[in-house]
């Protein structure tokens, strides 16, 4: 699907085009689905979940700002894979969000984006309707009640055509039943088919059966009265200074769970930003069968060539959680790990800030 020139001529350049590549799945995608969907009609609007995304919009749009300060494109004199795919994660953020005093911040990144918009490649798909955004779009309830509501009716309508059709046909198989008694043996290949996917669950079930059923690490541990799913819900969806924060040291149970800060051992190795946040991204999601049992805040400060990580995390248990299984184990010796006393003073306000993603890193 493309040349060597596109996809980079050398390992170094190979590597930083999928390295943009994932940079704009991981943090431009979600970003662009959460701030542009309500405004479509798609997705129902959540205020702190658009914020969140403005400010990583801002974020984002500055790092391509600096990045491209003395750089034509993203990697080597030539578009690559890299320009292609980050310019196409902006598409709908320049059509629907970033209007002309959002732009005017970041003019290399606007000048890169419509450098490349312009190829006649781009303009091949893209046509005349693309337009850049001169005002920035709103949630508009009565269109996101409108498509709701379109796809209501289409889902009851499929079902009650399929009754009626079902109904009629019942009725002239009745109708066929009483002249041609035969139509009884009808029933058994359904029997055989029957037969044939238990025989095919059993020999699935026979694969699986030498496989070692994992136990849950924490299963042994007490329960704790913190919810976490029920403290995310909170973190997501409602204020975190007014809502979150408050929940968490309220329900926070300090028998049963324990609090840590933790910080990246080499800094000294860490280059572009948004590398730095992939190693974090990359961290969570070799976790994911810690999830329901742990939350973490973990932030990345300072900039290129001149950054390092950090973050608070709060799990079950008053040991390193991570020791609890192998799969855990891949990423947490490059922190350095600090147990935390909940009735410090001191904890609840570096809690309060890591929550917050607010306050400097010392």
């Amino acid at each position: 699907v493309s040349n060597e020139q596109l996809r980079g001529k050398t390992p170094a350049e190979q590597a930083q085009v999928l390295q943009w590549i994932e940079y704009g799945e991981r943090e431009i995608n979600p970003a662009s689905a959460t701030l542009v969907y309500p405004c479509m009609g798609i997705m129902q609007f959540n205020k702190q979940n658009h914020e969140r995304a403005k400010d990583e919009l801002n974020h984002i749009l500055q790092l391509l700002n600096n990045y491209l300060h003395t750089r034509t494109y993203l990697v080597g004199e030539r578009i690559t894979l890299a320009d292609i795919a980050v310019a196409c994660d902006l598409l709908l953020l320049f059509q629907w969000i970033v209007e002309p005093s959002l732009r005017e911040p970041y003019p290399h990144t606007t000048r890169w984006f419509l450098t490349l918009i312009n190829q006649k490649e781009f303009q091949a798909v893209l046509g005349n309707d693309y337009k850049l955004c001169e005002k920035t779009a709103q949630f508009d309830a009565k269109k996101y009640a409108e498509v709701s509501r379109q796809a209501q009716p289409a889902q009851t309508q499929g079902r009650a055509k399929n009754v009626s059709q079902s109904t009629d046909d019942g009725k002239a198989d009745k109708k066929k039943a009483k002249e041609e008694k035969p139509a009884k043996e009808a029933p058994k290949p359904a029997k055989k088919e029957k037969a044939a996917e238990a025989n095919d669950e059993e020999e699935e079930d026979d694969i699986h059966a030498d496989e070692p059923k994992q136990k849950d690490p924490f299963a042994d541990m007490p329960k704790t009265s913190l919810n976490m799913d029920e403290f995310k819900r909170v973190y997501s969806n409602e204020d975190t200074a007014t809502k979150a924060i408050p929940y968490f040291w309220q329900h926070f149970d300090k028998e049963n769970c324990s609090i840590w800060f933790c910080e990246y051992k080499y800094p000294e190795d860490l280059t572009q930003v948004f590398m730095t946040c992939n190693l974090v991204s990359g961290f969570f999601q070799r976790l994911d069968k810690l999830r329901k049992h742990a939350f973490a805040s973990m932030c990345v400060f300072g900039e290129n060539n001149n950054n390092t990580i950090a973050g608070i995390w709060v799990w079950r248990g008053h040991e390193l959680a991570f020791e609890l299984s192998p799969d855990w184990k891949v990423d947490y010796e490059s922190y350095a790990w600090k147990k935390l006393s909940a009735d410090d003073e001191s904890t609840k306000q570096l809690v309060n800030q890591y929550f917050l993603w607010e306050g400097e890193h010392n």
